[in-house]
């Protein structure tokens, strides 16, 4: 794909001689490059030279490396003096801080937060171990828990590499929906390490926040957690996917006029997020499904490894085909790939019904090209920002750990996952919705409130 990206956005410092008109050279080698450039300034400015930063988008290191070729190549009055990736500029230092919420300007105040005064806190708190969520940080904190084993797309990195990730995912908690949350990485890939861990650390939490955990050992931890633990345990990969691709496809059935219980569904990728999507899907009405893992369908005599996979071969493909990928997205209204990059093709899309939804979500190169799907699909989503309808699991774990944390509640239950769903799809109004807007944005300032407030009313409906 031959899209550029903030996410590989570059600022490339030249010193020029005046002389050389260098911004229109300048100018005029990035765009011709294939870069988008998004600023132009000048930094310093002499009788005979002028030092320029130019910010642009690139499509991946490779190319910003041709960009500064290519400035080079314009003049030989142009000399590239430094190139900065904006990205690592960013995480230098990491993305989060402690701040207090209390001030500490005197004696007084010193005494109250902490000794002697923090000890009849202790005490209370020993006395009545409840009042920890409303004495401490714990009713408005999440762990944000990873091994680093299934890092985004990039596979089996380990906790280091997996920092990055579990702190920008706290930074979304807080911004989206002023939850505190925390990055675990955790240098042990043993499942009873991680479960006895997260278990140990667990006191100090309201929430626990699974994420980039492989499969299939992210089932047994996030069930035997939720066994163990009095706090809702989420595992993101899996219930935050499902939830979102829940949401756009409620809004897209409501386009093409087709009701859920009566449409067919291929499904690649029968992982965690993939199961998670079809059992929220089933359970919100949806009948007919096929799933396709990396060695072909899954169907009766497929092994079960787990229990998971055991509800999958049991739930999909009540007629027991054998079929090809190619043989069973023929006539089927919907696609959803959480899988591999580039593994249907045109002829499969425009193989499938009248006003099919293509949902390719393999990141960052979805299941099929979206500019291909578009040409005989009606609805195409992925999980790219760079694209419309962006599957991005920001709209829901925000707004629903934060109805989790108010409500005080242990567990999570399907139904606070539908009605997240629910609200997301509704933020989406009559007028706006249409082919390219089935999901609000991320930056809505309606959708962590409206989640939260679903999940909320779930969770203390009877009390």
């Amino acid at each position: 794909m031959s899209i550029t990206s903030p996410g590989y956005g570059i600022t490339i410092r030249v010193e020029a001689k005046t002389q050389s008109s260098p911004t229109s050279l300048i100018t005029a080698a990035i765009v011709s490059s294939g870069a988008t450039l998004t600023a132009l300034d000048v930094v310093e400015s002499h009788h005979d030279r002028v030092v320029v930063d130019i910010t642009c988008d690139t499509r991946d290191a490779e190319h910003a490396n041709e960009i500064s070729a290519a400035i080079t190549a314009a003049s030989p009055n142009f000399t590239v003096k430094k190139v900065s990736d904006r990205t690592f500029l960013m995480h230098l230092g990491g993305k989060l801080e402690v701040a207090s919420r209390v001030p500490l300007k005197n004696r007084d105040d010193l005494s109250r937060a902490y000794t002697p005064g923090v000890a009849r806190i202790c005490l209370a708190i020993a006395a009545d171990k409840s009042d920890a969520r409303r004495l401490t940080i714990k009713r408005n904190t999440v762990a944000v828990v990873s091994d680093g084993s299934a890092i985004l797309g990039l596979g089996n990195l380990g906790p280091e590499a997996a920092m990055p990730v579990m702190e920008g995912k706290a930074v979304l908690f807080k911004r989206f929906a002023n939850v505190d949350a925390w990055p675990i990485c955790l240098d042990t890939q043993d499942t009873e390490e991680i479960i006895r861990t997260v278990q140990l650390i667990a006191p100090g939490f309201g929430g626990i926040n699974l994420e980039d955990i492989s499969a299939p050992r992210c089932f047994e931890i996030e069930a035997r957690l939720k066994e163990l633990l009095d706090i809702p345990v989420f595992h993101d990969d899996q219930h935050g996917t499902a939830i979102v691709v829940l949401a756009a496809l409620l809004n897209a059935l409501r386009i093409v006029k087709k009701d859920i219980g009566e449409i067919r569904v291929v499904l690649t990728g029968a992982g965690a997020a993939g199961t998670a999507i079809l059992k929220l899907l089933f359970i919100s009405g949806l009948k007919n499904a096929v799933a396709f893992d990396s060695k072909g369908i899954l169907h009766k005599e497929s092994p079960s490894e787990n229990p998971m996979r055991a509800w999958l071969i049991e739930n999909t493909n009540h007629e027991n085909k054998h079929h090809s990928i190619s043989e069973a997205m023929q006539g089927a209204d919907v696609f959803i790939g959480v899988s591999a990059p580039n593994i249907i093709t045109e002829a499969n899309v425009k193989s499938m019904a009248r006003d099919s939804i293509v949902f390719a979500m393999s990141n960052p190169d979805p299941e099929i090209d979206p500019a291909l799907a578009h040409k005989h699909a009606r609805i195409v989503a992925t999980g790219r920002s760079d694209y419309p309808n962006q599957i991005n699991n920001v709209l829901a774990f925000p707004g629903l750990f934060r109805g989790l944390l108010d409500a005080g509640v242990s567990k999570i239950s399907d139904e606070m996952l539908a009605a997240a769903a629910r609200a997301i799809s509704e933020c989406v109004s009559a007028d706006q919705l249409n082919e390219s807007y089935i999901v609000p944005s991320v930056f809505d300032p309606t959708v962590s409130p409206a989640v939260s407030d679903a999940v909320f009313a779930i969770a203390t409906q009877g009390k």
